[in-house]
């Protein structure tokens, strides 16, 4: 297996084993140079056994491991940054529950370079033979020593509140969580119960299968309803490792990452935080949202689609906001890694604040132009899909001039190309997708949708 945009995913059992996984955790070992690593999963069937072997590559190699069990991906980050550790993580994301994946933080929490997954790769494929004193195992997944990890992670969530104070910040706000029966099912009620919320959490009883199953970030239809239902000032929808969120406004409108990002932007511009003021995305941001910003004064900054390479230009420029349209939001001084729970509460905190409806600060944030994606399934991924299509990428985005945009790119996880329009009419972005796609079905595969 090859590293995609974040970390390995496969099939569990079948692409991705638990052979493969020991044979990872000794090779993270041995490249990243840790003396401790921190290992946490979320809540699919199959991921006791990746930690396991996780655990006991990591320790072959000499490795002092902390196990701290079900936990979301943000707490990996933030324990491996608290302790200057590696950070491992058994989770598939917002994947179904047959999936699952690792994600790798080097020492103080940061996503791996390209060039240390490449050599990860590379020892992955003649790994010497173990020897010396193996690393010790601390069990941190239950229990008290469990409850302090927790714990620490909750105080450093609560001190992103304005106020800097943290408990009663949001002063009996309504908010529904929905928790995607994933692996922030245990903490997301306490986070904004903390916080002063008048909090209900759905979709908080995972069996192993039910993760991500219709709810969280990726189907928050029923968020919507139960805000709606409850007369709820928001909804906020975590993915299957809670390190993303998607909102939804009182009306139970959907609020994506963009909108969420230029909420949060405009928040940090009017109270002089926004650094440089500058906001980070990724090629996918709407085109409404580059135009908002730029409105405001904002300046944007552009990266190539995942959650590692904003983390990277926020740090090479000093920025301090950025993220991605799937709900990755980053708030660098906070965090080294995308957070649901963060993001939530900060959002969250500005509602309180403004005392305005979210979806009046939505639509003042941005107004988003129809984007349109079709996905097209191909017999082996196509890294260069867009130089290999050039004219007619050229061809189609021509009439569209400066209100529109094309994106054609390979999936950095499945094979899949992946075709985005943007354009004034959704039946214009449409068209031009839909033969776009044809385009590509043609050259190197069936299409799907």
């Amino acid at each position: 297996m090859r590293f995609g945009t974040d970390g390995v995913r496969g099939l569990a059992n079948v692409e991705l084993t638990a052979a493969f996984a020991l044979a990872l955790g000794r090779a993270a070992g041995r490249v990243l140079g840790a003396r401790t690593a921190v290992v946490g999963g979320d809540s699919r069937r199959s991921t006791p056994m990746l930690d396991a072997a996780l655990v006991a590559g990591l320790t072959a190699e000499g490795v002092d491991v902390i196990r701290l069990g079900v936990v979301p991906t943000p707490v990996v980050a933030h324990h491996a940054a608290r302790l200057d550790a590696a950070g491992l993580m058994v989770s598939a994301s917002h994947n179904p529950h047959h999936d699952n994946g690792i994600k790798l933080f080097a020492p103080g929490g940061l996503k791996l370079a390209d060039r240390t997954e490449r050599e990860i790769e590379a020892l992955l494929a003649d790994l010497p033979p173990t020897g010396g004193e193996p690393g010790s195992v601390l069990d941190a997944s239950t229990g008290p020593e469990h409850t302090a990890h927790l714990d620490t992670y909750v105080e450093h969530l609560l001190g992103a509140l304005a106020g800097g104070s943290a408990s009663g910040g949001l002063a009996g706000l309504p908010v529904v969580v929905d928790a995607a029966n994933g692996a922030a099912s245990e903490l997301a009620s306490p986070v904004f119960e903390r916080a002063g919320a008048d909090v209900v959490v759905i979709h908080a009883d995972p069996d192993g299968r039910n993760i991500n199953a219709g709810c969280g970030a990726t189907d928050p239809t029923s968020l919507a309803d139960e805000v709606r239902r409850r007369g709820a000032r928001l909804g906020l929808a975590l993915d299957g490792d809670a390190d993303r969120l998607i909102a939804v406004d009182e009306l139970g409108r959907v609020v994506d990452g963009d909108h969420v990002i230029a909420i949060c932007a405009t928040d940090l511009q009017a109270r002089g935080r926004l650094r440089h003021g500058t906001v980070v995305t990724t090629v996918m941001a709407n085109l409404g949202f580059r135009r908002a910003m730029e409105a405001a004064g904002i300046t944007v900054v552009e990266t190539p689609v995942g959650d590692r390479y904003v983390l990277a230009e926020l740090d090479r420029g000093g920025f301090s906001l950025g993220g991605e349209q799937s709900g990755h939001v980053i708030f660098r001084e906070l965090a080294p890694t995308g957070d649901g729970l963060l993001t939530g509460l900060v959002l969250a905190d500005i509602v309180a604040r403004s005392g305005r409806p979210l979806s009046e600060m939505a639509d003042a944030a941005m107004t988003r132009f129809p984007q349109v994606l079709v996905n097209v399934t191909v017999d082996e991924r196509v890294p260069d899909v867009a130089d290999r299509l050039a004219p007619e990428i050229a061809a189609a985005a021509a009439p569209l001039g400066r209100e529109g945009r094309i994106l054609v790119r390979a999936s950095g996880t499945e094979p899949l190309v992946r075709v985005m329009v943007e354009a004034p009419r959704a039946d214009q972005a449409a068209a031009v997708a839909d033969g776009l796609a044809a385009v590509v079905a043609d050259r190197f595969a069936r299409r799907t949708g």
